[in-house]
């Protein structure tokens, strides 16, 4: 499994961006606030090679109307406050024309408001619907809704003849949002959730929180929706304890060392 969908999209985003017509007689600039560094560079270290990557091919090609494109990245490390301080550097004392990312679900949630009250375009590498639901006027986003992802696996529970059904989020952005479509629209579907947990994204160990859930009879599938590399100790421990009950994945785990973490537990 490869996670090409967020980055190829935050790439789309990015080109779309740098091929918008200009006036100006100086660089353009374009701020990209992005998790370098931090839990969550898987995402934000693909993100920032592939904008800088477009950067220097727009400018090798001679700019946008002649007027170089200068691509300033920060790195949030992942933090929603390190995000906000940098936001309002890059609004404020760089003056950039547009910002790319953040990464997460939770940074992006952050920085809303600002970009929204700045009037400056936000491209979210991130895909909690709440960013964009209720609609905003200046903040956008490129991966698909959460409540598609949630439509897809309750599709196939159905199709399996799945009812009862537990679901384990991470504490994050993006596992509050995605807990909330999930209950939102299992009714839709005839899901019946008997089992809701909250796991901490730094968890090292989960068997107390899976115990809990395997002790619930009733509990017919499991879903682990998450963005951290906890998620991936989960899967671990529900087949270290033996339980063999069918587990699905949210679109956050579309990460091969994710898969490689989880070891044999992932097939």
């Amino acid at each position: 499994m490869k996670k090409v969908l967020g980055m190829s999209l935050c790439a789309f985003a990015a080109a779309c961006l740098l091929s918008v017509p200009s006036v100006r007689a100086e660089n353009i600039k374009v701020g990209a606030l992005l998790a370098v560094t931090g839990p969550a560079s898987f995402l934000g270290g693909p993100e920032a090679r592939t904008m800088e990557m477009l950067v220097e091919q727009v400018n090798a090609k001679g700019g946008i109307n002649g007027n170089k494109v200068e691509l300033l990245v920060k790195d949030t490390a992942g933090n929603p406050e390190k995000a906000i301080s940098l936001a309002k550097q890059l609004l404020e004392e760089d003056n950039v024309l547009a910002v790319l990312g953040p990464s997460s679900s939770g940074e992006t949630m952050s920085v809303k408001k600002i970009f929204e009250d700045a009037k400056t375009p936000l491209i979210s590498c991130a895909a909690a619907e709440v960013i964009v639901n209720p609609l905003a006027s200046w903040v956008f986003k490129t991966p698909q809704n959460d409540s598609f992802a949630a439509v897809k696996i309750f599709m196939e529970m159905n199709k399996l003849g799945i009812e009862k059904i537990a679901v384990l989020v991470d504490n994050s952005g993006f596992g509050k949002a995605g807990k909330e479509q999930l209950l939102k629209i299992a009714p839709d579907y005839k899901i019946e959730v008997v089992e809701a947990e909250v796991y901490d994204a730094k968890a090292t160990d989960l068997s107390a929180v899976v115990a809990k859930i395997k002790a619930n009879p009733a509990v017919q599938g499991v879903i682990n929706w998450s963005i951290v590399p906890a998620q991936s100790i989960v899967v671990k421990n529900i087949r270290q304890a033996g339980w063999q009950v069918p587990i699905f994945q949210s679109h956050g785990f579309g990460n091969i060392k994710y898969v490689e973490a989880a070891g044999a537990a992932a097939e």
